[in-house]
């Protein structure tokens, strides 16, 4: 079982499926690489895929404190390093979107390319959550396995609950494969809270793709919104997928094949940077 360690001494959990162009796999919070379980089959068919478990989480140590996206943007960058790879395509969901915009603005020359999923920039364009999930995520710190399946109702929504219980389930066995424990949880709750990319996107400097459903409680896509027309307005290259009715848990399977066709489109990787 593959481990490797931060510049803090921390020791990270990582693994390796499949062959090809790398993706790292940055998961979101409170999860661990098993939240990837629907994507890596599908990825590993044609690409390497990358996935561990973020500092706090899973087979990862558990520092006690508040952590930083910026301190696990760096984590990110020791497991490509340990993975073999100068440069990967990076996906990241919710937090772990936050964090792989930290990792394409301090570390750019590492990507090459960008899949950010229902997460936002932060910062003043930031749309908070309602109260009930704001209270609901910060309760979860409690217990973060049993919030879950308490907390379901905003991270699927009604419709996907009434439709398709069994994938739920499928997903909730998967996310306390391994129980979170209540300190990581809420060191990265507050990592989350205080992130702020919004002055620093004109640093990210490779072909983007946003995926974010218009019905997502948790993070409003607003942020989303906001952060694309920003890009534009730059003349940074971004695509931009927006999921009818899509809720936090539920948009990135149904678009997959978007995904590939964004990497295919992208092999070559980033633009010619001038940041460090």
């Amino acid at each position: 079982m593959p481990y490797t360690t931060a510049s803090d001494g921390a020791r990270f959990h990582y693994e390796v499926h499949g062959a090809g162009d790398p993706v790292l796999l940055i998961m979101g919070l409170g999860s661990n690489a098993y939240g990837w379980h629907r994507t890596i089959p599908w990825l590993s068919e044609h690409y390497q895929a990358i996935a561990f478990d973020n500092r706090g989480t899973g087979r990862s140590d558990v520092p006690r404190g508040a952590y930083a996206v910026a301190q696990m943007a760096n984590d990110a960058a020791a497991v490509l390093d340990a993975a073999g790879h100068d440069r990967a395509h990076v996906i990241g969901a919710s937090l772990g979107g936050m964090i792989a915009q930290r990792l394409a603005i301090t570390h750019p020359r590492r990507l090459r390319s960008l899949v950010l999923v229902c997460t936002t920039p932060g910062g003043p364009q930031a749309t908070r959550a309602s109260g009930e999930v704001t209270a609901a995520l910060t309760q979860a710190a409690e217990d973060p396995s049993a919030a879950y399946r308490r907390n379901a109702w905003f991270l699927y929504g009604a419709d996907t609950r009434a439709n398709h219980p069994e994938r739920i389930e499928e997903d909730l066995a998967a996310r306390t494969k391994i129980p979170t424990k209540g300190t990581g949880y809420f060191g990265q709750l507050q990592a989350a809270m205080q992130h702020d990319a919004w002055d620093e996107l004109p640093a990210i400097a490779v072909p983007t793709l946003v995926v974010h459903g218009d019905a997502d409680p948790t993070v409003d896509v607003q942020g989303s919104r906001a952060m694309v027309a920003k890009a534009r307005e730059l003349g940074i290259e971004v695509t931009y997928i927006e999921v009818p009715g899509g809720n936090h848990g539920n948009v990135v399977a149904p678009n997959f094949g978007a995904v590939f066709d964004f990497f295919d489109a992208h092999r070559k990787g980033a633009r010619p940077s001038t940041h460090p």
